[in-house]
């Protein structure tokens, strides 16, 4: 295999790339080293044997030269952070969007010699995820909360008909797309591309509609990445985990060691050619649990979660993943415990780089009128 990975200096991309070298495939890494997620270059550590080329995928000779020769493509390139999204719009369409057009249209060109392309996209597309109703057990959706919502019927979305609280329900793939997030859409405009493409040029495409990914290389740099480096990066320094709402959202998580092989099974078969697949591993943990466990790992239990009570436009309450797919077509099956992994990723974070950026993440919300000024007083807080 001739494997080409996007941001394969990035999280995900980095272990792709160091397992495909380990197993003696040929490696080559496009990445531009954005400072947001590099804030150092001198720190980024690339396998010995892959080759790198720092480069953009919006450029066009940058693509031209990455895929020379290669017959495999995993892109994970990607600008990251549904909060920041909101107010750098061009800047989130332009990469996720326009970069993967770029890359997509002289893969189309290579057609004959690519044997798959693997695009990482995101389970932020679904937006609130399926709910149940707890009196007949029927499955529905909600829209996105408003502040509004939240002031009349509390954090929990309601059933519309009924007014009785729901129960978090597995999101299949089928499930509509109403992420609301300009992260999401530029992801949902990125999978739309590779899966057109895919079809009207007989590619073997496969997109995974990633849940939570967390892990050791996770930056603790990116006040914009994922919850549990956020919350890591604060504790190192001293802070509490800041949390939005009341603390009982809930995220789905999946270790990037079981992430990295799915995305190998995926290169080894054809069986999920042309499909997206979820990627999680259906178990819904809420927000103020993962601040306490961390807190306890890294034994600073002293360092209890600030739980704002502020809401955050855009954010969902509960989304949990569906892998019936995965199960189905790739066998696959979480394998890396929730304790084993968290504590794999503690014992990395103690000697990592780390810049809690928290604050001031939470300021440009402020200054963009994302966050909620003052905590909300729902009916049973008044």
């Amino acid at each position: 295999m001739r494997l080409l990975v996007t941001g394969g200096a990035g999280f995900i991309g980095s272990y792709v790339a160091e397992r495909a070298t380990a197993a003696g495939h040929e490696v080559r890494i496009l990445d531009n080293l954005d400072p947001q997620v590099h804030p150092d270059p001198s720190q980024v550590s690339l396998p010995p044997k892959a080759e790198f080329v720092r480069g953009d995928v919006r450029d066009r000779e940058t693509c031209q030269r990455a895929l020379d020769d290669i017959d495999t493509i995993v892109h994970c390139a990607s600008a990251v952070g549904v909060a920041q999204s909101m107010y750098r719009v061009e800047h989130y369409v332009d990469i996720n969007v326009r970069g993967t057009a770029c890359l997509l249209e002289e893969v189309v060109a290579r057609r004959d010699a690519i044997a798959k392309v693997v695009a990482l996209t995101s389970m932020t597309q679904y937006g609130e995820g399926l709910y149940a109703r707890p009196s007949d057990g029927r499955t529905l959706r909600v829209g996105i909360r408003t502040e509004a919502d939240i002031r009349e019927a509390g954090w929990e979305p309601v059933c519309p008909d009924t007014g009785e609280p729901l129960v978090a329900y597995p999101t299949p793939e089928s499930a509509g797309l109403q992420g609301r997030s300009v992260y999401a859409q530029s992801k949902r405009a990125q999978e739309d591309l590779v899966l057109t493409l895919g079809a009207s040029y007989n590619l073997p495409v496969v997109c995974l509609r990633l849940f939570n990914v967390y892990g050791p290389k996770q930056s603790l740099q990116n006040p914009y990445t994922g919850v549990l480096a956020i919350f890591l990066s604060r504790l190192l320094a001293g802070q509490r985990p800041l949390i939005y709402e009341d603390g009982g959202q809930t995220r789905d998580f999946v270790s990037v060691h079981d992430v990295v092989r799915v995305i190998f099974s995926v290169i080894g078969s054809t069986v999920a050619d042309g499909l997206v697949l979820n990627v999680g591993s259906g178990t819904p943990r809420t927000v103020s649990e993962i601040a306490a466990t961390l807190a306890r790992l890294i034994e600073r239990e002293d360092l209890a979660p600030d739980i704002t009570r502020r809401f955050r436009q855009g954010d969902v309450r509960h989304c949990l993943a569906d892998i019936a797919l995965a199960r189905r077509f790739l066998d696959f099956e979480p394998a890396t415990a929730w304790e084993d992994g968290l504590s794999e990723m503690v014992a990395w974070a103690r000697s990592a780089p780390s810049d809690d950026r928290t604050a001031d993440a939470d300021q440009e919300l402020r200054e963009h009128q994302l966050v909620t000024e003052t905590p909300i007083a729902t009916e049973e807080h008044r």
